[in-house]
């Protein structure tokens, strides 16, 4: 059998409830949508590729299959503009301005759009001087920036830091967005990328960033490959200390976009990417084509389980609990005293293998005593019924594969158990004398 560890830094990290909260009541839960980036890029050859350029012509297609594939009954809510939209200069009054040829009707009509599918708007704009691609960025507008995305009616604001100058400037630059955008009295959700950008020169203060923002990338843009995927699993988990006790209602830790459904990853690796993100209590932000997307992968993004562990309520991020024989052990809490484990195989070679797991091992084992329901989630759905303290689960994964799957505490039995124990007492009380 696997006996599971867990450092008593982390357990301690993983039980503190974060207290600074963004005033906009946004986030309760992690943002659930979809983003043009990394399946779209910058690609503006409207001419000769106006199917897949970044026009208002996009969006709205995006939108209306939102609404009539089940996606936003799924729970995925946002429409999210990345880079790329933007004319080549302000205005005459210093406004922004999407380009004329590809948004001819405006990001105003555009929101109005989106929103008449019951859903909400996502716009990009960079904290520096310039986007990342070179466009006009929000230094020294940033005010005017946000009453110009609020009276478009926008619903979120990916912010970004390329070509930001100083570290005083991009720190300050993210705090004064944030303000702006409260100033505004529209409640829009604030995206940042602070940290990323702080990381190459010092470790980046957790606690001040959540105070201004909805949720925050710490690393690497994910591409459409499994060593990508793989590497920011990697990083969030040497990092869980630091980052997961901020994690919460409000507040969430980013790894980047889901790139399930285009061309990079294996099913069992889209499979361990979902799993992942949910085990991380990530925002949901798919960059894909949702036009043409394979049906698995459909069913996939829009697994109810699924779903609703990434929405949990309690809102605790998730953690990595072992590492041992090329497999990692992955825990989540959940609310009802619930919890979601995930183990991944990192092996990339040969076939499925065997991975034991004794109940009673698990940091969590309480939750299992005297037993528990075992439900698998991933890679298919199977009830693993009644189990107990020693109980051994022979989970097979595999290569790069991950298996999903929940406890909960059986609550007849527990039920029973608490009263057993308060007959106990009482019994062992001498009657009161009056």
């Amino acid at each position: 059998m696997v006996k599971i560890g867990v450092s008593l830094v982390v357990t301690i990290c993983a039980l503190i409830y974060p207290v600074h909260l963004l005033d906009n009541g946004l986030a309760q839960t992690p943002t659930m949508g979809w983003l043009h980036w990394e399946r779209f890029m910058c690609n503006v050859d409207c001419v000769n590729d106006p199917h897949n350029c970044i026009s208002e012509q996009l969006y709205m297609q995006m939108a209306d299959i939102m609404v009539q594939e089940g996606w936003k009954e799924a729970g995925y809510e946002y429409v999210c503009i990345d880079d790329c939209w933007l004319a080549d200069e302000r205005d005459s009054e210093d406004r922004l301005q999407p380009d004329p040829t590809r948004f001819p009707s405006g990001i105003k009509k555009l929101a109005d759009y989106v929103h008449s599918k019951g859903l909400k708007l996502g716009i990009y704009q960079d904290v520096g001087n310039l986007t990342c691609a070179g466009y006009p960025g929000s230094h020294g507008y940033y005010d005017l920036d946000a009453e110009t995305f609020a009276d478009w009616g926008v619903d979120l604001l990916k912010f970004d830091g390329c070509n930001f100058g100083t570290l005083d400037m991009l720190v300050e630059g993210y705090k004064y967005m944030s303000r702006a955008l409260n100033a505004t009295g529209r409640n829009i959700l604030y995206s940042c990328e602070w940290p990323l950008y702080l990381w190459p020169f010092h470790q980046p203060n957790y606690t001040d960033i959540r105070q201004y923002c909805n949720h925050w990338r710490n690393y690497d843009d994910v591409y459409d490959s499994w060593q990508s995927v793989k590497s920011i699993i990697d990083w969030t988990a040497s990092h869980q200390n630091l980052i997961v006790p901020v994690a919460g209602p409000g507040g969430w830790n980013d790894p980047d976009m889901l790139v399930i459904g285009n061309f990079g990853l294996s099913w069992d690796q889209q499979v361990s990417q979902m799993a992942m993100w949910v085990i991380m209590a990530a925002p949901l932000l798919m960059s894909n084509d949702l036009r043409s997307i394979d049906p698995k992968s459909k069913m996939l993004l829009q697994n109810k389980h699924l779903i609703a562990i990434n929405q949990d309520p309690l809102g605790r991020q998730g953690y990595r609990i072992s590492r041992v024989n090329s497999f990692d052990v992955w825990e989540r809490p959940l609310s009802g005293g619930r919890y979601a484990f995930a183990v991944l195989n990192r092996q990339e070679i040969g076939g499925p293998r065997q991975f034991p797991l004794l109940l009673a091992t698990l940091p969590s084992w309480k939750t299992c005593h005297p037993e528990c329901s075992v439900t698998q989630i991933l890679p298919s759905y199977q009830d693993l019924g009644v189990q107990n303290l020693l109980s051994a689960l022979k989970l097979t994964i595999n290569p790069s594969g991950t298996v999903l799957f929940t406890v909960t505490l059986n609550e007849g039995l527990a039920a029973e158990q608490k009263w057993n124990w308060n007959m106990t007492k009482k019994q062992k009380t001498p009657n009161s004398v009056f």
